[in-house]
């Protein structure tokens, strides 16, 4: 979770930082006319640990230089990662940070219609991400099972979040899922021992995996791994198709090694092209904990480090590299933004704000509507 004081010296840092973006190893930005707005979904509390919990909706106008918050909503406590309702427009489904106990679902109005409580329905937990089955009629939500720890994908009725089966992930710790071409599941199973406090222990026994799931009734097609087992794959993201129609899965890494220098040394990206999961790139952000990961520009994907306050950018084309494109404090939750040439481009949510990067658009930055700190994930709504 983001926070932090703006200060004017930081702030002016950063921005020098982020003007210069377009000239690190893309080429320089072309101006581009500033219209419209970018719907933004999001969760976040108050600047200070204890605050209250939102989620909602808000709104960038890039030519008013403006963000603000169309809507907000009160959560019973920290969200994770949210979906964007098919309807009505700009509604959202919130999942609860893990060990998750309810999910929430609000309108377009900023007004909650339903809050379903998953601790009363059984022992699963659930652990921040799901996605809609293709016909919108089921929800996969991954979880664990707290009585014997191990991963499960959560088969729920869409619209009343009942549980109506669950499948095996293959390993425990199952983190983020998303939809293949053909329609079934590639599940990330992060592979991290965890107590019902979801306190990680046990770190060498750690066996994270990447597994294809069919949606009829969850039958494993396929699973892979790399050879590091202290790599944990956790957030996914496709990229675009890349100039010879290629599309790659894209999975951010958060390394689980005991010793801090290991950790610095790790990657933070693996790549799956359907048939083989590896690690391209020989740079890392000298944290090894890659927090949310986005499709960008040239079929390739940005990641977000946190701690270590940077945006990198990985590209097909340039597989050994990473470069960052932003600098700027508790840089997490990535969002895509199409911009001019309607691919490429980023959002991200900073301690001080949104910060807005694309190849061909001028850079931007937004400060938040009031004292925020946002959470791990947001979304891109328009």
């Amino acid at each position: 979770m983001t926070g932090g004081q703006l200060t004017r010296r930081r702030l002016l840092q950063g921005l020098l930082v982020l003007g210069a973006l377009p000239l690190t190893g893309i080429g320089r930005a072309a101006p581009v006319p500033e219209a419209g707005v970018a719907l933004i979904g999001a969760s976040w509390r108050g600047p200070n640990a204890g605050d209250a919990y939102y989620a909602g909706v808000l709104e960038a106008d890039w030519r008013a230089r403006t963000l603000r918050i169309r809507y907000a909503v009160p959560l019973p406590g920290r969200a994770h990662a949210l979906l964007a309702e098919p309807e009505p427009e700009l509604g959202l489904l919130v999942l609860a940070a893990r060990p998750g106990k309810w999910l929430l679902r609000c309108n377009d109005r900023g007004e909650i219609v339903q809050h379903f409580d998953v601790a009363a329905e059984s022992a699963h937990r659930l652990n921040g991400h799901a996605v809609y089955s293709e016909d919108g009629r089921r929800l996969f939500c991954t979880e664990t099972d707290s009585r014997d720890g191990k991963g499960r994908i959560g088969v729920r009725d869409a619209r009343s979040l009942a549980m109506l089966t669950t499948w095996d992930t293959g390993g425990i710790d199952p983190h983020q899922l998303l939809p293949d071409a053909a329609g079934n599941l590639l599940v990330a199973n992060g592979g991290a021992p965890r107590t019902a406090s979801d306190a990680k222990h046990d770190l060498q026994r750690m066996a994270p995996s990447l597994v294809r799931l069919e949606t009829g009734a969850g039958r494993r097609l396929g699973q892979w791994t790399l050879p590091d087992p202290r790599l944990s794959l956790r957030h996914l993201a496709w990229g675009l198709p890349d100039a010879a129609g290629l599309r790659y899965l894209g999975i951010a890494i958060q390394a689980e090694h005991d010793s801090r220098a290991e950790r610095a040394r790790a990657p933070v990206l693996a790549v799956f092209d359907g048939e083989r999961l590896w690690t391209p790139a020989g740079g890392n952000d000298g944290v090894g904990y890659s927090g949310d990961i986005v499709t960008a520009c040239d079929g390739g994907f940005a990641l977000s480090s946190n701690q270590a306050g940077k945006v990198l950018l990985w590209r097909p084309g340039l597989p050994d590299k990473l470069e960052q494109i932003v600098d700027f404090k508790e840089s997490y939750a990535l969002a895509h933004w199409p911009g001019p040439q309607a691919s490429g481009g980023v959002m991200v949510a900073t301690a001080f704000g949104l910060v807005r990067w694309h190849p061909q658009a001028q850079p931007a930055f937004l400060a938040w509507p009031e004292p925020m700190a946002l959470d791990n994930h947001w979304i891109s709504l328009a």
